[in-house]
């Protein structure tokens, strides 16, 4: 009898469940949010202006412009795309948070990225990125050495 009194409540539970799931929208397809399925992809706005590629400024807030090169001879340049930075390295405000002129340093060699070290870093910037330092944009390294 007990077992009844377990099974009734658990099947009832499931039933009342599986009725909830099998709402849908009028054509069959369910959409759990209500909204109705992308079925195509938002057109470019025609009074946006396009981009210019040939055009030397650029208007994205992560630009660096350009570096200098490290001392201590020829170096080969950086990939496409990567960022050179060059200076000390701070602590953050929380444990095992590198800065470097206001850039949050994402992975790389730890026996060479320390606070207070001189450096040369090669990476790209990640704004969007989340962490769990509270400061500075993440900049995921690439390569790092000391300068």
């Amino acid at each position: 009898m007990r077992n009844l009194r377990l099974a009734v409540p658990a099947l009832l539970v499931c039933a009342a469940l599986s009725a909830c799931g099998g709402q849908g929208g009028t054509d069959g397809t369910t959409t759990p949010t209500g909204a109705a399925p992308v079925t195509s992809q938002p057109t470019p706005d025609p009074t946006a202006a396009p981009s210019d590629p040939a055009d030397p400024v650029d208007p994205s807030p992560t630009a660096k412009g350009p570096t200098a090169p490290p001392r201590g001879g020829p170096t080969k340049p950086p990939p496409a795309g990567d960022t050179v930075l060059t200076g000390s390295i701070q602590a953050g405000v929380e444990p095992n948070c590198l800065l470097l002129d206001g850039n949050l340093l994402i992975g790389g060699p730890r026996d060479v990225l320390k606070p207070g070290a001189r450096v040369t870093v090669t990476g790209r910037s990640q704004p969007g990125m989340m962490t769990t330092c509270q400061q500075g944009t993440p900049f995921v390294v690439e390569s790092a050495r000391p300068a």
